[in-house]
């Protein structure tokens, strides 16, 4: 007869994400030795900005300046500017007003985290505006006369939007007055939701407006950059360059020809827009730049924002142009003995100063890992397997999982926003276990294909190819790193298997954190067996950059996920 999982494993392991949030608050552990991610202060540190990205007395500054028509979008506290708002690191939205005020934005809160934010300003003429709030599973949701301070109705627009994987308000495309709304599909398709004014039904019936845009990690509208009433957007290539795409007020052709502004932008871990035309830029080490319009899309040279590295604590700024990224933000690491510890990310590619997750000794022996969220909060959760029993999160699975020999939770496998489970069998069979969305319960397991067994390790957290979808990376018993992109598709979810390079088999550990520098695209962590901790950054479609090393002390752990 089985035994029952520990009692206080259990509650444990459910205790570890719900707390993951709060972890970057708490204080770092003393013991000896410490791994030490050289020149980070501990998360908790990273105080959120409280100026706004373009400072009231400049205005609407540039082109558009005088252009009536270019609505705003983001004004919150009512003073006639644009406010900034953003997903902060803990999953919470936040705003940055004009008009001084700056704190939690009750975005979201109702139910799922805010994935992507997406304000579209006054579309029914009065009030504060409108704000449109997407979760990880694809659902839509309206905040009616948004303010900064106050409460405010929401609605849902409609499910099903993890379709696409970007979507924005550039502003006002067909000249009525109203913001308008783009969503790009994984296959880089571009549609156009036009606003209706109607709170019942804020978007009209999608249209097609080209495609071709998959190309590029980062597409931004900055409102009317031009002077000419119509909204104007920006989009970056994955190689760094910068394309503008002036609005022309045809339906039957909303942007013109794409004009080549400069090279070099890849610096930039995020591009969203400021107001008036002005287009900002964050860097990893968390400073904001402005480039305002000059005309035909010709850009200033960049200012910097007063606050240098400040913004280091956004994890997801509203009408970004990044790729929004959620799901699993950190490393969980067990010494010899037995005790768990967390290293959270930040958004400069480092690891925060690690936290002791429990009792010393508590996790020795045990089968554990961290996996993607599997419920809506956006949150990393924890699977272990005792005594062929599953216990995820969100409870007891159920028995028989005493088969597999690896168990990974890249993300949403199916393409349906919930996150799923990939099992390996002993045979070298991989399954698909499509996940309920609360973390409570799998469908029936789904035959992915055998000869996984050449693999000593399966890993990954989002997406490494730059289109949205998660992937899957793998290394052979040789030391080859591979990558399985995916399809998001259960019957059928990796393409053929694309080789990144040799050589990985010096390393101990190879960790999946996500995303370590805000940019959306998830990255690598690799540890060698003396301890050296070292990130393989995301910068291209299936690529990483050379190595970086972050650290050392890393050989008292046993266990890094």
């Amino acid at each position: 007869m089985r035994s029952v999982f520990s009692g206080r494993r259990v509650a444990a392991c459910t205790a570890l994400v719900l707390s993951a949030g709060m972890l970057l608050a708490t204080p770092a552990s003393a013991d000896v030795p410490v791994p030490r991610p050289p020149a980070e202060k501990p998360a908790s540190s990273e105080v959120l900005p409280t100026q706004p990205l373009v400072p009231r007395a400049e205005g609407r500054a540039g082109a558009a300046a005088a252009t009536a028509v270019d609505p705003s979008l983001s004004d919150v506290d009512g003073d006639g500017y644009e406010d900034t708002l953003f997903r902060a690191m803990d999953g919470k939205a936040h705003v940055v007003g004009t008009a001084g005020y700056s704190g939690q934005f009750a975005l979201g809160y109702h139910e799922d985290i805010p994935k992507d934010i997406i304000p579209i300003g006054q579309q029914n003429g009065s009030g504060g505006p409108e704000v449109l709030v997407l979760s990880e599973n694809g659902t839509m949701t309206l905040f009616q006369d948004a303010e900064a301070t106050g409460s405010y109705e929401y609605s849902r627009v409609g499910t099903g939007w993890q379709i696409y994987n970007k979507v924005i308000s550039p502003g006002d495309v067909n000249g009525d007055g109203r913001a308008d709304v783009l969503a790009r599909t994984h296959g880089g398709e571009l549609y156009l939701y036009l606003g209706t004014g109607h709170m019942t039904g804020p978007l009209s019936t999608r249209k097609r407006i080209g495609g071709g845009w998959g190309v590029y990690d980062q597409v931004v509208g900055v409102g009317d950059s031009t002077g000419d009433g119509r909204a104007d957007v920006y989009a970056r290539d994955f190689s760094g360059r910068l394309w503008f795409y002036a609005g022309t007020g045809d339906l039957s052709r909303p942007f013109a020809t794409r004009r080549y502004i400069g090279g070099g932008w890849g610096v930039y871990n995020q591009l969203m827009p400021a107001g008036g035309g002005t287009l900002a830029a964050r860097d990893n080490a968390g400073t904001v730049y402005l480039y305002r319009p000059l005309g035909g899309g010709v850009l200033s040279p960049r200012a910097k924002v007063s606050d240098t590295g400040g913004w280091r604590g956004v994890a997801q700024f509203a009408n970004s142009g990044s790729v929004p990224y959620t799901g699993k933000g950190g490393v969980i690491a067990r010494s010899h003995g037995g005790t768990l510890y967390w290293y959270g990310n930040t958004t400069r590619g480092f690891l925060g100063a690690r936290q002791q997750l429990d009792e010393p000794g508590d996790w020795d022996g045990i089968n554990l890992t961290h996996i993607s969220s599997l419920n809506p909060d956006g949150v990393s959760d924890f699977a272990v397997v005792h005594e062929g029993g599953l216990y995820t999160t969100g409870g007891f699975i159920g028995w028989g999982w005493g088969v597999y020999n690896s168990l990974v939770g890249p993300g949403d496998l199916s393409g349906d926003g919930k996150g799923d489970l990939l099992a390996r069998d002993r045979d070298g069979v991989l399954w698909l276990y499509r996940g309920n969305g609360y973390g409570t319960a799998f469908a029936s397991r789904v035959k992915v294909g055998g000869g996984w067994g050449t693999y000593n390790k399966l890993l990954g957290a989002g997406d490494y190819t730059g289109d949205g979808r998660t992937d899957l990376l793998a290394r052979s018993k040789a030391g080859d790193l591979y990558l399985y992109a995916g399809t998001g598709q259960a019957s059928s979810p990796f393409k053929g298997r694309v080789k990144i390079g040799g050589g990985w088999g010096v390393y101990k550990h190879l960790v999946a954190p996500g995303d370590l520098n805000a940019d959306g695209k998830a990255d690598l962590l690799a540890a060698t067996s003396d301890g050296t901790l070292y990130r393989y950054t995301n910068t291209m479609p299936g690529k990483f950059s050379a190595r970086t090393k972050l650290g050392t002390g890393f050989q008292v752990y046993n266990l890094m996920s």
